[in-house]
């Protein structure tokens, strides 16, 4: 099997010490038997929540610890999102892989920050950008230092409502960075902000994983949990843990 495949997975938000030991167990279990290395993620802090009412995570100092637990217990590779240029550092302190949101790509600070910190930056490519735009985000954190940088694709806005993905932009991206990364789960959003949150649809989930690797992706991002749809951010777009494996298995034949 091709164990060079960029895969990372967790839930989108930290909303429990026991969900995040529940997800972790099982990344372990899919990592021994594919011989995957499949990196944990999860978000200390959404900070881009369509609602002030809508759950944001522990914030950094417990989460960040919440975060080290998982790397202590599981041995598993960390990765978590910034949004100010001040967590930089601290994240950094605990995760292997910093990461960009999309609506924050083009922050030259916060580029900055992350790629002075040595780790591998990963830029969410934003929804109202090309894939070929995506150079001079790229360019900002090479010329801070970072020697290690992807760029992963989770869609473009249609209209006022609704994403799609032109899978093009993968091959656009890879002339740029070497690691190209399908967020398979952000992509099936329909963010229309209905009820003050995110909508969705994770049965497009897979699909969009096997059209990314026809066009070339080094790389799979997929947000899981055990009961999506009691998920507190993101549940209508978090694949259901216990379907994870197939997927990636399909994803290594």
């Amino acid at each position: 099997m091709n164990t060079k495949l960029i895969l990372i997975a967790g839930p989108c938000v930290i909303e429990s010490a026991q969900l995040l030991d529940t997800v972790a167990g099982r990344l372990v279990e899919i990592n021994s038997k594919l011989g995957t290395d499949i990196i944990f993620k999860a978000s200390f802090d959404k900070a881009n929540r369509t609602s002030i009412r809508s759950f944001r995570g522990p914030g950094i100092d417990k989460g960040l610890q919440m975060l080290a637990d998982v790397k202590a217990k599981h041995g598993l590779r960390i990765l978590t999102d910034i949004h100010e240029v001040w967590q930089a550092a601290p994240a950094a302190q605990v995760a292997d892989v910093l990461q960009i949101p999309a609506f924050l790509c083009r922050q030259t600070d916060l580029l900055v920050a992350a790629a002075r910190t040595g780790r591998t930056v990963n830029i969410k490519k934003a929804q109202f950008l090309a894939g070929r735009d995506m150079r001079y985000p790229v360019e900002k954190a090479r010329d801070a230092g970072a020697s290690d940088v992807w760029l992963t694709e989770r869609g473009n806005m249609m209209g006022y409502g609704n994403l799609v993905v032109d899978f093009r932009n993968i091959c656009d991206m890879k002339e740029i960075v070497p690691t190209v990364i399908m967020d398979c789960t952000h992509s099936v959003q329909r963010p229309d902000a209905q009820g003050g949150k995110t909508g969705g649809d994770r049965r497009f989930v897979p699909m969009m994983a096997m059209a990314a690797k026809a066009f070339g992706a080094t790389g799979y991002f997929f947000e899981v949990h055990p009961t999506p749809d009691e998920g507190l951010s993101d549940a209508a777009n978090m694949l259901e843990l216990d379907k994870l494996e197939d997927l990636i298995s399909n994803l290594l034949k």
